[in-house]
Protein backbone atom coordinates (compact mmCIF):
# COMPACT_ATOMS: atom_id res chain seq x y z
CA UNK A 1 0.00 0.00 0.00
CA UNK A 2 2.06 3.10 -1.31
CA UNK A 3 -0.41 6.00 -1.15
CA UNK A 4 -1.24 7.58 2.13
CA UNK A 5 -4.66 7.04 1.89
CA UNK A 6 -3.87 3.12 1.83
CA UNK A 7 -1.47 3.44 4.70
CA UNK A 8 -4.27 5.07 6.62
CA UNK A 9 -7.16 2.50 5.58
CA UNK A 10 -4.41 -0.13 6.70
CA UNK A 11 -3.87 1.31 10.43
CA UNK A 12 -8.13 1.80 10.38
CA UNK A 13 -8.87 -1.96 9.80
CA UNK A 14 -6.42 -2.88 12.54
CA UNK A 15 -8.01 -0.22 15.27
CA UNK A 16 -11.61 -0.51 14.26
CA UNK A 17 -11.75 1.55 11.63
CA UNK A 18 -15.07 1.57 10.05
CA UNK A 19 -16.61 5.00 11.55
CA UNK A 20 -13.67 6.56 12.85
CA UNK A 21 -10.54 6.27 10.61
CA UNK A 22 -8.49 8.71 12.49
CA UNK A 23 -9.23 7.29 15.77
CA UNK A 24 -7.60 4.34 17.48
CA UNK A 25 -9.85 1.57 18.85
CA UNK A 26 -8.85 3.20 22.33
CA UNK A 27 -9.89 6.58 21.57
CA UNK A 28 -12.83 8.22 20.78
CA UNK A 29 -13.95 10.71 17.51
CA UNK A 30 -15.07 13.99 19.36
CA UNK A 31 -12.22 16.40 17.94
CA UNK A 32 -11.70 14.45 14.40
CA UNK A 33 -15.80 14.36 13.96
CA UNK A 34 -15.48 16.99 11.46
CA UNK A 35 -18.15 15.04 9.04
CA UNK A 36 -21.48 14.18 9.99
CA UNK A 37 -24.87 12.87 8.61
CA UNK A 38 -26.59 16.29 7.75
CA UNK A 39 -25.93 19.66 7.59
CA UNK A 40 -22.56 21.64 6.06
CA UNK A 41 -21.15 18.59 6.67
CA UNK A 42 -23.09 16.00 5.70
CA UNK A 43 -22.77 13.32 3.33
CA UNK A 44 -23.01 15.17 0.19
CA UNK A 45 -20.17 17.06 1.07
CA UNK A 46 -17.88 14.19 2.43
CA UNK A 47 -15.89 14.49 -0.88
CA UNK A 48 -15.08 18.19 -0.23
CA UNK A 49 -14.07 18.01 3.19
CA UNK A 50 -10.51 16.23 3.14
CA UNK A 51 -8.50 15.46 0.26
CA UNK A 52 -8.80 11.94 1.19
CA UNK A 53 -11.98 11.07 1.54
CA UNK A 54 -12.59 12.84 -2.58
CA UNK A 55 -14.10 9.37 -3.76
CA UNK A 56 -17.18 9.94 -1.39
CA UNK A 57 -17.95 12.20 -4.44
CA UNK A 58 -16.26 10.65 -7.41
CA UNK A 59 -15.76 7.32 -6.73
CA UNK A 60 -17.21 4.89 -9.11
CA UNK A 61 -18.55 2.20 -6.67
CA UNK A 62 -20.04 3.73 -3.63
CA UNK A 63 -21.74 1.89 -1.21
CA UNK A 64 -24.86 1.45 0.16
CA UNK A 65 -27.15 0.59 -2.89
CA UNK A 66 -30.73 0.05 -3.21
CA UNK A 67 -30.87 -3.15 -4.19
CA UNK A 68 -33.45 -4.15 -6.74
CA UNK A 69 -32.82 -6.14 -10.17
CA UNK A 70 -30.16 -9.12 -8.71
CA UNK A 71 -28.57 -11.86 -10.67
CA UNK A 72 -28.66 -15.50 -9.16
CA UNK A 73 -25.59 -16.66 -8.94
CA UNK A 74 -24.06 -20.17 -7.54
CA UNK A 75 -22.13 -18.36 -4.76
CA UNK A 76 -19.60 -19.86 -2.12
CA UNK A 77 -22.22 -20.93 0.61
CA UNK A 78 -21.11 -18.52 4.04
CA UNK A 79 -19.51 -20.12 6.61
CA UNK A 80 -18.81 -18.38 10.04
CA UNK A 81 -16.69 -18.99 12.99
CA UNK A 82 -17.39 -16.78 14.88
CA UNK A 83 -16.10 -16.98 18.93
CA UNK A 84 -17.52 -15.63 22.41
CA UNK A 85 -14.67 -12.76 22.27
CA UNK A 86 -15.79 -9.59 22.27
CA UNK A 87 -13.32 -7.29 23.77
CA UNK A 88 -14.49 -3.74 23.88
CA UNK A 89 -17.41 -0.88 22.99
CA UNK A 90 -17.08 2.31 21.89
CA UNK A 91 -19.29 5.46 21.26
CA UNK A 92 -16.89 6.32 18.59
CA UNK A 93 -18.63 10.04 18.13
CA UNK A 94 -20.87 8.63 14.66
CA UNK A 95 -21.92 5.29 15.93
CA UNK A 96 -21.86 2.04 18.98
CA UNK A 97 -19.01 0.22 17.84
CA UNK A 98 -17.61 -3.31 19.40
CA UNK A 99 -14.64 -4.81 18.82
CA UNK A 100 -13.24 -8.31 19.11
CA UNK A 101 -10.13 -10.48 19.79
CA UNK A 102 -8.53 -12.12 17.46
CA UNK A 103 -9.74 -15.91 16.16
CA UNK A 104 -13.11 -14.92 14.88
CA UNK A 105 -13.12 -16.29 11.26
CA UNK A 106 -15.55 -16.29 8.34
CA UNK A 107 -15.17 -17.56 4.97
CA UNK A 108 -16.98 -17.18 1.17
CA UNK A 109 -15.18 -19.28 -0.88
CA UNK A 110 -11.87 -19.90 -0.33
CA UNK A 111 -11.20 -16.61 1.05
CA UNK A 112 -10.40 -16.38 4.71
CA UNK A 113 -12.02 -13.27 6.63
CA UNK A 114 -11.51 -12.08 9.99
CA UNK A 115 -13.48 -10.10 12.24
CA UNK A 116 -12.48 -6.95 13.66
CA UNK A 117 -15.79 -5.00 14.64
CA UNK A 118 -19.08 -4.98 14.57
CA UNK A 119 -21.63 -1.37 14.58
CA UNK A 120 -24.85 0.11 13.63
CA UNK A 121 -26.90 2.89 11.60
CA UNK A 122 -30.12 3.61 12.01
CA UNK A 123 -32.42 3.50 10.07
CA UNK A 124 -30.23 1.02 7.29
CA UNK A 125 -28.18 2.24 5.08
CA UNK A 126 -28.94 -0.81 2.66
CA UNK A 127 -32.14 -0.66 1.15
CA UNK A 128 -34.07 -3.48 -0.76
CA UNK A 129 -36.39 -2.33 -3.44
CA UNK A 130 -36.12 1.18 -2.18
CA UNK A 131 -37.67 -0.46 1.33
CA UNK A 132 -35.87 1.12 4.37
CA UNK A 133 -35.15 -1.12 7.61
CA UNK A 134 -34.98 0.45 11.11
CA UNK A 135 -31.48 -0.63 11.53
CA UNK A 136 -28.04 -2.15 10.05
CA UNK A 137 -25.40 -4.16 11.49
CA UNK A 138 -22.12 -4.27 9.58
CA UNK A 139 -19.56 -6.64 10.88
CA UNK A 140 -16.69 -5.51 9.39
CA UNK A 141 -13.56 -8.50 8.41
CA UNK A 142 -10.10 -8.07 6.97
CA UNK A 143 -8.64 -9.74 3.94
CA UNK A 144 -4.96 -11.14 3.58
CA UNK A 145 -4.93 -8.90 0.36
CA UNK A 146 -5.87 -5.74 2.52
CA UNK A 147 -9.46 -5.43 1.52
CA UNK A 148 -12.12 -5.63 3.68
CA UNK A 149 -15.24 -7.68 4.21
CA UNK A 150 -18.45 -6.67 5.64
CA UNK A 151 -21.36 -8.90 6.20
CA UNK A 152 -25.12 -6.71 6.53
CA UNK A 153 -27.23 -7.70 9.02
CA UNK A 154 -30.93 -5.72 8.22
CA UNK A 155 -32.35 -5.29 11.30
CA UNK A 156 -36.26 -5.32 11.96
CA UNK A 157 -38.95 -4.36 15.02
CA UNK A 158 -39.95 -7.15 16.99
CA UNK A 159 -38.93 -9.87 19.63
CA UNK A 160 -36.41 -9.01 21.74
CA UNK A 161 -32.36 -10.39 20.71
CA UNK A 162 -30.30 -11.02 23.53
CA UNK A 163 -27.45 -9.93 22.25
CA UNK A 164 -28.76 -6.90 20.93
CA UNK A 165 -29.89 -6.30 24.22
CA UNK A 166 -26.45 -6.68 25.91
CA UNK A 167 -25.13 -3.96 23.81
CA UNK A 168 -27.64 -1.69 24.69
CA UNK A 169 -27.57 -2.03 28.07
CA UNK A 170 -23.56 -1.40 27.62
CA UNK A 171 -23.21 1.13 24.76
CA UNK A 172 -22.06 4.43 25.97
CA UNK A 173 -24.33 7.80 26.00
CA UNK A 174 -21.79 9.65 24.57
CA UNK A 175 -18.62 9.47 22.82
CA UNK A 176 -15.63 8.37 25.01
CA UNK A 177 -12.63 5.93 24.93
CA UNK A 178 -13.34 2.41 24.71
CA UNK A 179 -14.43 0.13 27.93
CA UNK A 180 -14.86 -3.10 28.13
CA UNK A 181 -17.61 -5.53 27.86
CA UNK A 182 -18.29 -9.14 28.40
CA UNK A 183 -16.82 -11.17 26.64
CA UNK A 184 -19.27 -13.54 26.53
CA UNK A 185 -21.40 -11.55 24.24
CA UNK A 186 -21.99 -13.88 21.26
CA UNK A 187 -22.03 -12.36 17.82
CA UNK A 188 -23.75 -14.96 15.87
CA UNK A 189 -26.86 -13.95 18.24
CA UNK A 190 -27.00 -10.91 15.44
CA UNK A 191 -27.09 -13.54 12.59
CA UNK A 192 -30.53 -15.18 10.77
CA UNK A 193 -31.06 -18.76 10.69
CA UNK A 194 -30.56 -18.75 7.14
CA UNK A 195 -27.52 -17.42 5.19
CA UNK A 196 -28.49 -16.25 2.03
CA UNK A 197 -26.90 -13.32 0.60
CA UNK A 198 -26.38 -10.32 -1.87
CA UNK A 199 -22.89 -9.65 -2.92
CA UNK A 200 -21.26 -6.38 -4.73
CA UNK A 201 -18.09 -4.60 -5.06
CA UNK A 202 -18.69 -1.58 -3.23
CA UNK A 203 -17.02 0.85 -0.40
CA UNK A 204 -17.22 1.84 2.87
CA UNK A 205 -20.12 4.38 3.99
CA UNK A 206 -18.03 6.71 5.53
CA UNK A 207 -15.24 8.45 4.72
CA UNK A 208 -12.95 8.00 3.07
CA UNK A 209 -15.27 6.01 1.00
CA UNK A 210 -12.88 3.58 -0.05
CA UNK A 211 -13.64 1.40 -2.64
CA UNK A 212 -12.20 -1.64 -1.10
CA UNK A 213 -15.18 -3.70 0.39
CA UNK A 214 -16.53 -7.07 -1.07
CA UNK A 215 -20.29 -6.76 0.83
CA UNK A 216 -21.89 -9.36 1.46
CA UNK A 217 -25.74 -8.48 2.66
CA UNK A 218 -28.20 -10.90 4.09
CA UNK A 219 -31.13 -11.74 2.68
CA UNK A 220 -32.90 -12.27 6.03
CA UNK A 221 -33.16 -10.24 8.65
CA UNK A 222 -33.34 -10.26 12.73
CA UNK A 223 -35.85 -8.95 14.87
CA UNK A 224 -34.85 -6.76 17.78
CA UNK A 225 -36.76 -4.94 20.51
CA UNK A 226 -38.20 -1.71 19.80
CA UNK A 227 -37.32 -0.52 22.75
CA UNK A 228 -33.70 -1.43 21.88
CA UNK A 229 -34.29 0.51 18.73
CA UNK A 230 -35.21 3.45 20.82
CA UNK A 231 -32.61 3.06 22.82
CA UNK A 232 -30.03 3.52 20.24
CA UNK A 233 -31.80 6.00 18.89
CA UNK A 234 -32.01 8.36 21.84
CA UNK A 235 -28.01 8.20 21.05
CA UNK A 236 -28.07 7.87 17.21
CA UNK A 237 -31.54 9.01 15.60
CA UNK A 238 -29.80 9.00 12.24
CA UNK A 239 -26.82 8.00 10.98
CA UNK A 240 -26.88 6.38 7.73
CA UNK A 241 -25.28 7.15 4.31
CA UNK A 242 -28.15 7.65 1.44
CA UNK A 243 -28.21 5.02 -1.31
CA UNK A 244 -25.58 5.42 -3.60
CA UNK A 245 -25.49 5.19 -7.63
CA UNK A 246 -25.18 1.45 -8.97
CA UNK A 247 -23.13 2.50 -12.21
CA UNK A 248 -24.78 -0.24 -13.44
CA UNK A 249 -22.94 -2.92 -11.09
CA UNK A 250 -24.05 -6.46 -10.64
CA UNK A 251 -25.85 -7.61 -7.62
CA UNK A 252 -25.32 -11.44 -7.19
CA UNK A 253 -27.87 -13.41 -5.37
CA UNK A 254 -26.79 -16.40 -3.87
CA UNK A 255 -28.98 -19.17 -4.63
Amino acid sequence: MGSRMDRRYALSVLAGFALCPLCETNGFAAEDAHWSYSGATGPDRWGKLDPESRLCSIGGQQSPLDIGTTIKADLPALQIAWLKNADTIINNGHTIQVNFADGNTAAAGNERLMLQQVHFHRPSEHLIGSRSFPMEAHFVHSKANGGLAVIGVLMTMGAANPTFAKIVAAMPAKPGPAKKIDPSLDPNGLLPAARGYFRYAGSLTTPPCSETVDWLLLTDTIEVATGDIAAFARIYPMNARPAQVDNRRYVLRSS
